[in-house]
């Protein structure tokens, strides 16, 4: 985390993002970002239009321009524990509490905000492509979250996290069925539940092609 700039706490915009909810295995990742108004990076944009190179440089722009920046985390226990969108909120929750200042107003991308934030909050929908806080914020999660599932391909190589971050992809279901779930599979999610309960019999559907 870090933080710049003397703003007056009565002008901080924070802007709320997270990543990480479509895949089966992982945790979800949150950011929320205070950019300074003089020192916007410049091409924000919503992270899935970026390229991973294109990320990776904004993100380091946006931790060492902005007035402050946090990422937080939601883990898979906590997702089957909550169901994701629930975890989605802490994460993004526990995201605006890391801050180091503490902003008057959250920008929330989507359309809900999480509950018991330490500041106002208003939702917006598909904010990240127009919200430069939220775009912020939006890189933060995803470069981290990207980050994170590469680190944990190499604790379970079998099943090609680095490329796909545990999104559904026809590898990572070909590699579910060859392995079945590891630790950090997402238990409630339908394709790794399936994988959990007895095989179908003769002439039932195969649950992962459903």
């Amino acid at each position: 985390m870090s933080t710049r700039g003397t703003a007056q706490a009565s002008a901080l915009v924070a802007g709320v993002d997270e990543a990480g909810r479509g895949p089966l295995a992982g945790p979800v990742c949150a950011a929320a970002v205070i950019l300074h108004p003089a020192r916007i990076p410049a091409e924000l944009d919503d992270s899935k239009r970026l390229t991973p190179r294109r990320r990776a440089g904004l993100a380091t722009t946006i931790e060492a321009t902005a007035e402050a920046w946090a990422v937080a985390w939601a883990s898979h226990l906590e997702i089957d524990r909550l169901n994701v969108l629930q975890a989605s909120m802490l994460a993004m929750r526990r995201a605006l509490l890391a801050l180091r200042l503490t902003p008057t107003l959250a920008l929330v991308d989507g359309n809900r905000c999480p509950e018991d934030l330490p500041c106002r909050a208003r939702a917006v929908v598909g904010g990240d492509a127009l919200e430069p806080a939220i775009s912020a914020a939006s890189i933060l999660a995803k470069v981290a979250r990207d980050r994170e599932m590469q680190r944990l391909d190499a604790q379970y190589p079998h099943y090609g996290f680095a490329r796909h971050k545990g999104y559904p992809t026809a590898e990572h279901l070909a590699a579910l069925r060859r392995h079945g779930p590891c630790v950090i599979h997402r238990r409630s999610f339908a394709p790794v539940r399936a994988l959990l309960a007895p095989a179908p019999g003769p002439g039932e559907p195969d649950p992962l092609t459903l």
